[in-house]
């Protein structure tokens, strides 16, 4: 029988783990880049316009299209953690997460902007394919991609990152062990979902190692 002090560790990590959606943080990312960088001094319009497209294809949409797919299959949100039952709602992100990337590039957004969108798209992409082995936490991928994300923009947009990363990697650290402490994860699903968000992220937005990878591709497939 669970004690009053293990309950609410439990609670507490429930908590964590609803408010530091994987869902939310592409949205984020662009709230905090209009609200602490230059890119503030943007009209309001085009602002509105930016989040809406964000928040309508990262989150609205994937959350919306998972709901209805559990309940035409009367699955349960736990039964989603079983690794056999998670590739759909990923597929249905993706796609979800793809034609959000075709609206930015319609919109001609600045590549910064469409980088954080194909960063959360490659991760996505990259956490499918492992979980065909390996059941990767998309939270900590998500909390990797930002501290991978604050690291580039910081050098993009000249401005000293080191209390953002603190307060990122203490994020981390609670929503790491909110997912163990829940036994939805080991310590090795949460540490390698850090790692693949960290990488990817940090390959896929800054320009030079974006640039890089793409030459890499190129003459490999070549």
């Amino acid at each position: 029988m669970e004690s009053t002090d293990e309950k609410g560790l439990i609670r507490a990590a429930r908590i964590v783990s609803a408010v530091f959606t994987p869902f939310s943080i592409p949205f984020l990312a662009f709230l905090a880049l209009f609200l602490f960088s230059y890119l503030r001094m943007m009209p309001l319009p085009y602002k509105l316009v930016v989040l809406g497209v964000v928040y309508c294809f990262t989150i609205f949409l994937p959350t919306l299209t998972i709901f209805l797919f559990r309940k035409m299959n009367g699955f349960k949100r736990r039964d989603l953690l079983e690794r056999r039952r998670r590739y759909v709602p990923f597929l249905l992100t993706i796609v979800s997460y793809a034609f959000g990337l075709a609206m930015m590039y319609r919109l001609n957004m600045p590549w910064y902007m469409v980088n954080i969108i194909w960063a959360a798209l490659v991760i996505m992409v990259v956490c499918v394919v492992l979980n065909l082995r390996w059941k990767l936490s998309e939270h900590m991928a998500g909390a990797g991609a930002v501290i991978g994300g604050v690291t580039v923009f910081c050098s993009l947009f000249n401005y000293n990152p080191v209390w953002w990363l603190c307060i990122f990697i203490l994020v981390s650290g609670m929503l790491g062990s909110a997912r163990i402490i829940l036994r939805h994860h080991t310590l090795g699903e949460v540490l390698g979902g850090f790692a693949v968000g960290l990488l990817c992220s940090v390959l896929v937005i800054d320009p030079f190692y974006s640039v890089m990878t793409k030459i890499f591709f190129h003459s490999i497939t070549h």
